[in-house]
């Protein structure tokens, strides 16, 4: 609304989304909204995971356009080795919000032990990963 300040009270919301040759949009959801993704220039890997764990992929092309439904894991890569990609969101909310799943996993104080258990590995892993996320100095 900051940037476009006619979407006030309207219940939507976009954003422009470049991405370098070879990036990734990590693992996300957004608890308020849908997402419905057009893809302007490039070539993007989408997916998205549903309720009952299914991975569903697709690639797409310039014109090309996706719905992540509300609430659902998802992410985007651009798999072009030498070629940025652009897209624009719109979201079904004036505040769609975003949850980062690595950094609500990896840059919060859940306890290292939990974490270990919960992804069936050991605490030494489970520092290292965290230690990628730690705020630079």
């Amino acid at each position: 609304m900051a940037e476009f300040p006619a979407l006030n009270g309207q219940s939507v919301s976009y954003a422009v989304l470049e991405y370098p040759a070879g990036s990734v949009n990590p693992p996300h959801t957004h608890p308020r909204a849908a997402e419905l993704l057009f893809l302007t220039y490039g070539i993007l890997e989408v997916v998205f995971v549903d309720t009952t764990n299914k991975l569903f992929t697709q690639r797409l092309q310039a014109g090309d356009i996706f719905v992540f439904p509300k609430g659902l894991v998802h992410y985007q890569f651009n798999c072009a080795e030498s070629d940025f990609a652009v897209a624009v969101s719109a979201f079904g909310s004036a505040a769609a919000g975003t949850v980062s799943v690595p950094s609500t996993v990896f840059a919060t104080n859940i306890d290292d032990e939990i974490l270990a258990k919960s992804l069936k590995t050991d605490v030494q892993t489970i520092q290292k990963l965290k230690a990628g996320f730690a705020p630079k100095a």
